[in-house]
């Protein structure tokens, strides 16, 4: 039994030796705050070290990473996961809401030609990157995922398909995603993220385009190889709100872990994911300001 229990320990420390070192904090705000480094299994309460939290991501075959898209700690700590997750077992594919099927293509042949060693310098030109999502911030990440031998996997809408939503709104189907109290939850961060300016008019169009975004993200994990992990938005990965639903709707949740990286001091409900990593905050900004004026 002694010898039987030495091995193991011996295995997990070669795990944890194995690991990739955590990146340091880029933020400056809440550096001294007790949420800071913190990962909390929501379900519990129990406070996990990274090591805890790759153990119990590494057997998932669905894996959702919610982010703060400006700040730079999530996409270090999303680097720092694939990195990680590449010592316990081989990645299947990595999904990004970034991408959007009129760019995968471009993917494919980066990656193409990358795997040959001819990876493009013009990475920004090669891949139609969009402005929308600073480069400064997601580079790492994409030019670590265009490396690597699995997939890199568009999961958002492209623009003419936002735009015919706008025009005509499709009906969406399935129990879960539908109900009541989880369009009023998206109808209410819809009129927070736009200020509280936007005509009660327009709500419906702009939670139908939130919605088909989130079935599109259901729909590009389930098509993906396994293990799969995709990188979005914080409330396009909400198990009450977002992707997770609709992956209920399509039978398609079984083994689906959540992870949401969020601000230190901020308040993410038990309900809304399996863990929560808490980084440094970013600087407070009243994005609303200008449209006030």
């Amino acid at each position: 039994m002694r010898i039987a229990l030495l091995m193991v320990l011996a295995l997990l420390t070669a795990c944890q030796a194995s690991l990739p070192a955590l990146p340091q904090w880029q933020g400056r705000e809440a550096l001294q705050h007790e949420q800071l480094g913190k990962i909390v299994e929501l379900r519990t309460g129990k406070e996990l070290t990274p090591e805890q939290l790759l153990q119990r991501l590494v057997a998932a075959p669905k894996v959702l990473v919610g982010e703060r898209h400006d700040n730079p700690d999530h996409h270090a700590l999303q680097l720092w996961l694939l990195r990680a997750l590449a010592t316990q077992r081989e990645q299947g594919s990595l999904l990004l809401e970034m991408l959007t099927p009129d760019q995968q293509a471009k993917v494919d042949d980066v990656r193409a030609l990358a795997a040959q060693g001819k990876a493009p310098q013009d990475m920004i030109g090669a891949l139609n990157w969009q402005s929308g999502w600073p480069w400064s911030l997601y580079g790492p990440l994409v030019q670590y995922a265009v490396s690597q031998p699995y997939p890199l996997l568009a999961a958002n809408l492209e623009r003419r398909e936002v735009m015919d939503i706008y025009k005509n709104i499709p009906t969406l189907t399935g129990e879960h995603s539908v109900g009541a109290d989880v369009q009023e939850g998206l109808f209410e961060q819809i009129r927070t993220s736009h200020c509280n300016l936007l005509p009660e008019s327009q709500l419906p169009a702009m939670l139908a385009v939130q919605q088909q975004r989130d079935r599109r993200m259901a729909n590009a994990v389930i098509a993906a190889p396994q293990p799969s992990i995709l990188f979005a938005g914080a409330y396009h990965v909400r198990r009450d709100l977002g992707v997770p639903l609709h992956l209920r709707d399509l039978q398609a949740d079984e083994g689906l872990q959540v992870l949401i990286l969020a601000d230190a001091g901020s308040k993410v409900a038990p309900e809304s994911a399996d863990y929560v990593w808490y980084t440094a905050a970013q600087p407070e900004q009243d994005h609303c300001a200008k449209f006030r004026r």
